[in-house]
């Protein structure tokens, strides 16, 4: 059977030859590779390595049971909600851990491919999210053969680049705290795709500066250093979170990345610029699966929202990829089929046909030349489908969401005919099936399955031609600048040293030329080397800009200096350093003096948090005067943030709360506190580094008095954040919030 596959351009192209030589070297038996090296056979990313979850592999099995049948191993330490990688040997997984103990986090697991022994977990810490623990785990994986690396973006929005052999953490940022995105109770958590020496993911962004508005923003960061080479989105203020993992094609000869936003638009970027191709509005919110890139260059998206002109729900389209601009205005849409909700599972493309699992449960079939469905009826396979499907050796694989899983072949009047079955009692199934080595993986809640027989006779189909961008020499001239690192955070006295990378309009790098640099808003930048200095000058934001002949670019520099920091409105405006505060903040005069209102009047916004600087800061002690208004008989909640914890002075409760993960409560002490509206108090909070422990302690009195002794409230946290920002949370969906005076100090100072 000829499988068409998606026309796209991997990170390593995978030859014939290289496919061909692979079959003799399954896991039972075969050599394993040596550091470094590529086999096409791994499945190294969610939907494998043509990112359309097509496998060339045969010789699979027909069935299987938990009980034996055709189970090689099966390893309940990874079981989860996301899907698993395999590369050289080993399988990996990120889930959760230690679920409802003091130590409950996220992890990444390893195990060895052939036994499904566990060989090493990197446990990490969820803090300052909304996330519940039931939702944590929920990107999958992108692994690096050549680079033997692991990827991950935890559900809080950590972002670790891990050691394939090792499980050690090689760097991280907190792309919550550095950048502004946001980790919401939906747990919408964004897998990232890697693209020569780019790891690029992304998410709902509430930043700083021309970000501060709230927009689907994707960031590139160099793979080894996890330096930010570039940064850009989609059109501000989104109606929704996603998870639509980008898919990377090659069309007319330029790879482009093609991904559903968070504005409910489907965009191609070129993945080593960020700069948008085309776009096209497909719903009035976000999108979540992933498109399907054929070989003429169309593409394939489904979505279960409000469509754009009328007041149906849900939608399949076909859109012509190898147009610009916008794809809605200059007949881009080739054919839409309304009323499919196809907005969690992602499409597959087999023989001209497209598969699609519906949100609840039924499997429809479309004939992509017509835009024609070519079933009366959709096959029911259960209620709930999250899974993607999986095609291999000319059968389907699909996970049902309440633990039904199946093996079916393409044909008959249903579509499909139902190979084998396999109903998992009291487990769910929302991770997609994987094949590597002529073994499948079937993530479910409680454990990850290995199924194959080490007796059949598995091989590997021929690899299908890959499109091939254009050559570089076809049009060599400079139409981009790109200045790296794109984005920086750094102290008075720390020194960048700028590049430029010059693209052709394609998005592919030519030859470099010599820069000429500025720099606006504070510091020095020597003109011809880019060396930018940040000098003592405060809080500041700086664009530095590199001009090539007619063409520019530009960077931007948050300059923090070391503690201690004072804040007092006087300049009539929020520190534009802060992130996430600008847009859902707003300086007001009260009773003669400026002080800074968290609204109630932003759209999704009114409970959220602020970040004011380095991220490795730890052991100092955070204070502001705050109030609180009363609407309705409701009043807000007011925090102060210190080294990932929060201390809440709660409005509907009349408590005092220090907890580092809302929705877990895994570390958390309550007090009462009757405070009362419309009085300004004084808070405080402290965090401390104790031998094993981090102890938090906080406490609140009436601004007009002496401070207390006493520490009001006292938390100490056995699996601890030993670092993070300083903060501010506040939750003013029921009443308006006022803080003033705020300082932060190390813990051996006084208040300054």
């Amino acid at each position: 059977m000829h499988v068409k596959s998606a026309r796209m351009r991997c990170a390593v192209v995978v030859s014939s030859l290289l496919l061909t030589l692979a079959a003799a070297r399954l896991w039972w038996g075969g050599p394993q590779l040596v550091a470094g090296e590529v086999d096409p056979l791994d499945w190294t990313s969610w939907r494998g390595p043509y990112q359309n979850g097509v496998s060339l592999e045969t010789g699979l099995v027909d069935s299987w049971s938990p009980d034996g049948e055709n189970l090689i191993w099966a390893n309940e330490e990874m079981g989860g909600i996301s899907t698993p990688i395999v590369m050289h040997g080993r399988v990996y997984m990120i889930n959760r851990a230690a679920a409802g103990t003091p130590e409950e986090g996220e992890r990444v697991v390893c195990a060895d491919a052939a036994t499904g022994e566990t060989l090493w977990e990197n446990r990490f810490n969820v803090f300052s999210s909304d996330v519940p623990g039931e939702r944590v785990g929920w990107a999958s994986l992108v692994g690096d053969p050549v680079g033997e690396r692991i990827y991950a973006q935890g559900v809080g929005d950590l972002f670790l680049c891990i050691d394939a052999n090792t499980g050690e953490t090689v760097w991280s940022r907190s792309l919550s705290e550095e950048l502004g995105f946001l980790s919401t109770y939906g747990g919408r958590t964004n897998t990232p795709v890697l693209f020569d020496d780019l790891v690029i993911t992304s998410s709902v962004v509430i930043g700083w500066g021309d970000k501060a508005k709230p927009s689907h923003q994707l960031v590139a960061m160099d793979k080894n250093t996890g330096e930010i080479v570039w940064f850009n989105g989609t059109r501000p203020l989104p109606d929704d979170t996603t998870y639509s993992t980008p898919v990377i094609a090659v069309i007319n000869g330029q790879a482009l990345m093609i991904f559903g936003s968070g504005d409910g638009g489907v965009y191609a970027f070129q993945p080593r610029t960020g700069k948008e191709v085309w776009n096209y509005q497909f719903s009035r919110r976000g999108l979540n699966v992933s498109p399907i890139v054929d070989e003429a260059g169309r593409v394939y998206m489904g979505q279960s929202e409000e469509n754009m002109d009328d007041v149906t729900m849900g939608a399949v389209v076909a859109l012509d990829g190898t147009l610009t601009g916008d794809l809605a205005a200059n007949g881009g849409e080739l054919w839409i089929i309304k009323e499919l909700m196809v907005g969690k599972s992602s499409p597959l493309l087999v023989d001209g046909k497209l598969y699609v699992a519906e949100d609840r449960g039924g499997l429809d079939v479309v004939d992509v030349a017509t835009g024609q469905t070519l079933l009366d009826r959709p096959k029911k396979l259960g209620t709930v489908m999250r899974a993607s499907l999986l095609y291999a050796d000319g059968k389907i694989y699909a996970n049902e969401a309440n633990g039904r899983l199946w093996i079916l072949r393409p044909g008959g009047p249903d579509g499909v005919e139902v190979v084998h079955t396999q109903r998992l009692k009291g487990d769910s199934c929302n991770g997609s099936p994987i094949v590597s080595h002529g073994r499948i993986y079937i993530p479910t809640g409680q454990a990850l399955y290995c199924i194959g027989d080490p007796d059949a006779e598995t091989g590997v189909n021929p690899a299908p031609p890959q499109p091939q961008e254009a050559p570089v020499t076809d049009d060599p001239e400079p139409a981009w600048v790109q200045v790296v690192p794109a984005e920086a955070l750094v102290r008075p006295g720390d020194e960048i040293d700028y590049r430029v990378r010059l693209f052709n309009a394609r998005g592919q790098r030519v030859d470099d030329a010599r820069a000429e640099f500025s720099v606006a808003g504070g510091g020095q930048i020597d003109a011809s080397t880019g060396t930018f200095t940040a000098e003592d000058q405060g809080h500041y934001a700086v664009t530095v800009t590199a001009k090539v002949g007619d063409l520019s670019g530009s960077a931007r520099v948050r300059v923090v200096p070391d503690l201690p920091w004072q804040f007092d409105f006087s300049a009539g405006e929020v520190p534009i350093t802060w992130v996430g505060a600008r847009y859902r903040h707003q300086i007001r005069d009260v009773d003669g003096n400026p002080v800074m209102v968290k609204v109630t009047t932003i759209p999704k916004g009114t409970r959220s948090q602020a970040f004011m600087g380095q991220t490795d800061l730890h052991d100092y002690t955070i204070e502001a005067d705050v109030r609180g208004s009363i609407r309705d008989d409701k009043m807000p909640d007011i925090g102060l943030v210190a080294q990932r914890y929060t201390f809440d002075m709660m409005g509907a409760s009349r408590q005092l709360q220090i907890r580092t993960w809302a929705p877990q409560l895994r570390m958390a002490v309550n007090v009462p506190f009757e405070w009362q509206p419309d009085v300004w108090y004084r808070m405080k909070l402290r965090a401390e580094n104790q031998d094993d422990v981090a102890v938090i302690s906080g406490k609140v009195w009436p601004r007009d008095e002496p401070e207390p002794d006493e520490w009001t409230i006292t938390a100490a946290d056995t699996s601890p954040n030993r670092v993070g920002s300083p903060g501010l949370f506040g939750n003013a969906t029921d009443a308006e919030i006022f803080l003033d005076n705020i300082v932060v100090y190390p813990n051996e100072d006084a208040a300054p």
